[in-house]
């Protein structure tokens, strides 16, 4: 029974030694490490303006399109304008399409081109094209119909030019002095219907002279291409002309190259006539042709894109991006184009006509205009 007994206190001892070590041992095991220690945040980036987004796509075209471009003839300014724009545009239409410039005549007759269903573009010049918009133009009906795409793109010189012999001969030096003389001068100028002829009529006309009163005198007036006017003025058949050019304008260079001749300017008091016309005073610098060799005062009114307002507004919007995002192919082309600012290229006083929908979606795309 004792023996027994001590048997039993042993297995006892020993159940509650097992049961000991195992308790220890899954306390053990339950221990858990501590957490691991969480980094330093990084600091926050420091705040950012989002990036511009980019601009919509535009309306897409989808369909041909068939566009008369109107320009002046070749060897002009404008005809050089109108081809480039047209090699960048005609890639971008739908085929089947016709981009076709023709030489139907720019300047004062754009708008009116435009008006008559006659072109569905235009190169013309800001002043007319506000003359003809408001209907102020004498003898001619308001232009219907009309708006404007891309404004400012050169900043033309009203040019007065004189032969070397004409001013030996007579020692004149302004076409004020032909006036008063009631000299029979010969007058060389651009066919009507570009802004060139207007400029002489006017710079006559604040003169006090009218084409009539110079045939009066025995004088002639000859309506002419510019190449003609180059030929005329360097075989002693027109002794002036008077134009409205960009620098380095073909003829107006082939002239001071070829020929002996003058530029002249304007008075102060002559600009103030012309403004009230609807001109813009601005100097032509010195070295701007051969021969000039003193800055002088004129007039000018820029380049301006005119197009029809049935115009859909997917091509106008085009036409109006691919000018203004090619402005180095626009330059190469012709340097007078240097001038020309796509951001301020929608401004009324650049343009003179109302903006097309389509044209005016894409300043506003690019944050040009409000």
């Amino acid at each position: 029974m004792k023996k027994f007994t001590s048997i039993t206190v042993i297995g006892v001892l020993l159940c509650v030694l097992v049961a000991f070590m195992g308790f220890a041992g899954g306390a053990k095991e339950e221990k858990k490490a501590p957490a691991p220690q969480a980094s330093p945040a990084a600091p926050a980036p420091a705040t950012q303006a989002p990036a511009p987004a980019a601009p919509a796509p535009g309306p897409k075209l989808t369909s041909p399109v068939k566009i008369r471009f109107a320009t002046m003839s070749l060897g002009t300014s404008m005809y050089v304008y109108a081809s480039t724009i047209t090699q960048l545009v005609q890639p971008e239409l739908p085929p089947g399409s016709a981009f076709d410039v023709q030489t139907t005549g720019g300047g004062v007759s754009a708008p009116y081109l435009i008006a008559q269903g006659k072109a569905d573009l235009a190169l013309g010049n800001a002043a007319p094209a506000k003359w003809a918009v408001e209907g102020t133009v004498l003898g001619r009906p308001k232009a219907e119909g009309v708006t404007a795409l891309v404004g400012g793109m050169d900043a033309p010189y009203i040019v007065i030019i004189f032969t070397d012999k004409f001013v030996k001969k007579t020692g004149f030096t302004s076409v004020a002095d032909i006036v008063k003389a009631k000299y029979p001068v010969r007058v060389a100028v651009k066919t009507i219907g570009g802004l060139g002829e207007v400029a002489c009529r006017h710079v006559f006309e604040i003169a006090g002279a009218t084409y009539n009163d110079i045939k009066a005198w025995g004088g002639s007036v000859s309506h002419v291409a510019p190449t003609e006017i180059v030929s005329m003025l360097r075989d002693d058949k027109a002794d002036i002309t008077i134009d409205h050019v960009p620098e380095g304008q073909a003829a107006i260079t082939e002239l001071s190259m070829t020929t002996a001749v003058h530029f002249f300017g304007m008075t102060p008091e002559e600009q103030d006539k012309m403004a009230k016309l609807g001109w813009d005073k601005i100097v032509m610098p010195k070295g701007t042709w051969k021969g000039q060799d003193k800055d002088l005062l004129t007039m000018s009114t820029g380049i301006v894109l005119l197009a029809s307002a049935s115009m859909p507004e997917e091509v106008a919007y085009l036409i109006t991006k691919k000018i203004c995002e090619n402005k180095k192919t626009l330059v190469d082309a012709h340097a007078a184009i240097s001038v020309f600012d796509p951001k301020t290229a929608w401004m009324p006083g650049k343009t003179e006509a109302p903006l097309h929908p389509g044209a005016a979606r894409y300043y506003r795309e690019m944050g040009y205009m409000k």
